[in-house]
């Protein structure tokens, strides 16, 4: 079974996450966390944790020029990566866009 679903991290800067995730009973077999801000030409993606490879993978994107390559950022099951990116991202969100308007 497939979900997704869009949260508001900060109205000022237009800062979203959007978390879509499949699951096999209770196992999480795939799912990406992404970061978004609004930017000038409108929603752009800042940050991107995925398991698409069966990897907990995490995806820098540079103002301007996409997505650096992937850099595994936790060890465990996709599960506990996807809670883990959910975490990292509504904690870190301004640093992270920070980081990636200085590219």
């Amino acid at each position: 079974m497939s979900q997704r679903y869009r949260d508001v991290l900060n109205y000022e800067i237009g800062a979203r996450i959007v978390v879509e995730f499949t699951t096999r009973g209770r196992e999480v077999v795939d799912y990406a966390v992404i970061l978004t801000v609004d930017g000038e030409d409108g929603e752009t993606t800042v940050r991107v944790y995925d398991g698409a490879h069966s990897v907990n993978d995490m995806h820098r994107h540079k103002a301007g020029s996409g997505k650096a390559a992937a850099e595994t950022f936790h060890a465990g099951t996709l599960g506990e990566g996807m809670r883990a990116a959910i975490t990292a991202v509504r904690t870190g969100y301004k640093e992270m866009i920070d980081a990636w308007r200085a590219t």
